[in-house]
């Protein structure tokens, strides 16, 4: 392609309809296509980054490869495409203001004035076109998030319409909204998406492609409705209706042909029907499984599911590639007693402790990774998790009943758990902590090693705690040793049970950030193939 395009996503009626799903979808239909992509998300918070979030009030904060903090969209974009992310793929209007005001400070703006518009609308503009500009790509998919209309997303929509100006067809906006079923009259309601682009037109932008989630079937006659009263041609209104799972979205997108008029849109003939073959077996192999697995997920976020987003999808991954449904039950760390474990886990396949900083939970997650390892049940913990089994072991093996991590007991005489040299003098909270990915060397003969035949691998992190490496001999002279650690700072990043009969492993680093569709994680994979026994 000569040029780089832009498309540009928005949303309107209600916020969580998907948009980062849309975007993630046309990705692949274009990648597929053999064309080279890549997804940003620009969120209208004033955080610098969704680090500091509480994850009730955010979901998961994901974490890429170069140690940016990021909006869970992020992950939908790495698993759907299997491409990283990087810290120019998510960007805050804490950021762009940041930005601003430290060219400023500096001088930059030789005294002038400094205004929304033009320093924080050029500064968003040279923020997308950063990525087209490098020339690694045929297309920038950038989703805006929020709903039009909110005013913290209005530096955002203006942007947009001043690249769709400057650029012409380089560039094109698709506008995803809501088309809701009212039961009483037994009809599709589109006087909200007429609202929706109403207001979108009132700030400049003339949608190019409209997106209506649903959950009844679009007529023809509803979509020339639709065509009719916001401007666009009847081919460019597209359903997106609700499906099984997420993964069957881009399947769909593909049969409604929103790559189609995407293309003919921007001016490219191409007529080459996307390879999604690789694609259709994952779908078919998650659809036509008959047995399940069961796993329970022991958290302190349980309340809000996208709290854990990446870890169920990675399970899902897994489960599917063995031939298996999940069956995933998550279970409120804060519950878990000594008196009720065994009614709460035991009839669970395999279990995951999860991360989740603080104290509160805690002691039910290292209630939950006794239960496990006496019971020899599967059982993976991932950083604080990894923490947690870490203290267990210490306090029922090792007989450090005062074991702890001095993260919530600084006093203990048996920091198991310690805060990392490097951690000791930070102030700030926010992108502060050990982040992105490093590297962990595998011991030879451990289940580390065999699950991922390497000798070496990079996982990404995210934590200020590490296991205290004064333990390791004796934690090893009792049965769980150190097989995987980091070869520059000797940190131990994977203990497990050396007992070829126990799969009971915790990792300090955070596997679910890199298993995608095609290429789920082994860690996982194995972890449920060991489920399954």
């Amino acid at each position: 392609m000569d040029s780089t395009k832009y498309i540009f996503v928005t949303g309107g009626v209600a916020s969580s309809l998907g948009k980062g799903i849309i975007s993630a979808s046309l990705g692949k239909l274009l990648q597929a296509r053999g064309y080279r992509v890549t997804i940003q998300k620009f969120d209208p918070y004033i955080n610098i980054d969704p680090g500091t979030l509480n994850p009730f009030e955010h979901g998961e904060c994901y974490v890429t490869v170069d140690g940016t903090e990021t909006d869970l969209d992020l992950g939908h974009y790495e698993r759907f495409l299997n491409v990283e992310t990087h810290r120019v793929n998510n960007i805050t209007s804490g950021r762009i203001y940041q930005n601003v005001i430290s060219k400023e400070r500096k001088g930059d703006y030789l005294g002038t004035t400094v205004q929304v518009i033009p320093h924080i609308t050029n500064e968003i503009k040279a923020n997308i076109l950063q990525l087209g500009e490098s020339g690694n790509f045929d297309f920038v998919i950038t989703e805006i998030g929020g709903t039009v209309g909110d005013i913290e997303s209005l530096p955002f929509i203006e942007s947009i319409r001043q690249l769709k100006w400057e650029m012409g067809k380089h560039c094109l906006n698709i506008h995803l909204t809501y088309v809701p079923y009212l039961q009483a009259a037994g009809e599709l309601k589109t006087k909200p998406t007429q609202h929706s682009v109403k207001e979108l037109q009132q700030e400049g932008v003339q949608p190019d492609v409209l997106v209506l989630r649903t959950e009844h079937p679009v007529s023809q006659q509803v979509r020339h409705k639709v065509a009719l009263f916001c401007n666009v041609e009847p081919e460019a209104v597209v359903e997106s209706i609700d499906v099984k799972t997420i993964y069957e979205v881009p399947i769909r997108m593909q049969k409604e042909g929103l790559d189609k008029i995407v293309l003919k849109k921007l001016g490219i003939q191409d007529d080459i029907q996307p390879d999604m073959k690789d694609w259709l077996i994952f779908l078919d192999k998650l659809n036509k499984a008959k047995k399940t697995v069961k796993i329970g997920l022991v958290g302190k976020y349980v309340r809000l599911s996208d709290a854990y987003k990446s870890i169920i999808e990675s399970l899902i991954h897994a489960s599917a590639y063995n031939d298996r449904k999940l069956d995933l039950k998550l279970i409120l760390s804060e519950d878990i007693t000594e008196n009720n474990c065994a009614e709460k886990l035991s009839d669970f396949d395999g279990i995951i402790i999860a991360p989740g900083f603080g104290e509160r939970g805690m002691e039910g997650k290292i209630t939950a990774a006794a239960y496990a390892r006496k019971n020899k049940i599967t059982c993976l913990g991932i950083c604080f998790g990894m923490q947690c089994m870490a203290i267990e072991f210490a306090r029922n093996v090792l007989k450090y009943k005062d074991a702890h991590s001095t993260e919530i007991d600084t006093g203990t005489p048996n920091p198991v758990i310690d805060i990392m040299e490097n951690q000791k003098h930070i102030l700030n909270m926010g992108g502060s902590m050990r982040l992105g990915a490093y590297a962990c060397k595998l011991k030879e003969g451990t289940k580390a090693q065999e699950i991922y035949n390497k000798d070496v691998i990079f996982e990404r992190h995210r934590h200020r705690f590490e296991f205290n490496s004064k333990y390791t001999n004796e934690f090893a002279q009792n049965g769980m040793i150190c097989s995987g650690f980091n070869p520059e700072t000797k940190l131990s990043e994977i203990l497990e049970i050396n007992d070829k009969s126990q799969w009971y492993i915790g990792v300090q680093f955070h596997p679910e950030y890199r298993s995608t569709v095609l290429v789920p994680h082994p860690l996982f994979v194995n972890f449920i193939k060991n489920s399954v026994k």
